[in-house]
């Protein structure tokens, strides 16, 4: 059985490879985190809020919605900047 004899050069390479191969991975997972759209049942288990609490959101303006064929659609992207915007923030005194 011939031998080979392996070089820095050759794991240099192959670190090179096997890192591009993990970013690929974690490229496609990330990519199927969140879908586009959400159905409503979806984003009450995103928010864990009850379907009342949903549909005060989609009345009062605060959560964008489409409709289509008698389901509501709402696109991930508006749901986690409507997250954003109403963060509320409490700084703690530092006297304490």
């Amino acid at each position: 059985m011939p031998t080979s004899i392996i070089t820095t050069d050759d794991l240099r390479d192959f670190k090179i490879e096997l890192l591009n191969d993990i970013k690929k991975l974690l490229i496609k997972q990330s990519g199927t985190g969140l879908k586009k759209y959400l159905k409503s049942s979806e984003v009450m288990d995103l928010l864990s809020i009850s379907a009342g609490t949903l549909q005060n959101l989609r009345m009062n303006g605060t959560i964008p919605y489409t409709k289509m064929g008698g389901i509501n659609f709402y696109e991930a992207d508006e749901i986690q900047k409507v997250m954003i915007a109403n963060r509320i923030q409490i700084k703690l005194s530092e006297d304490v």
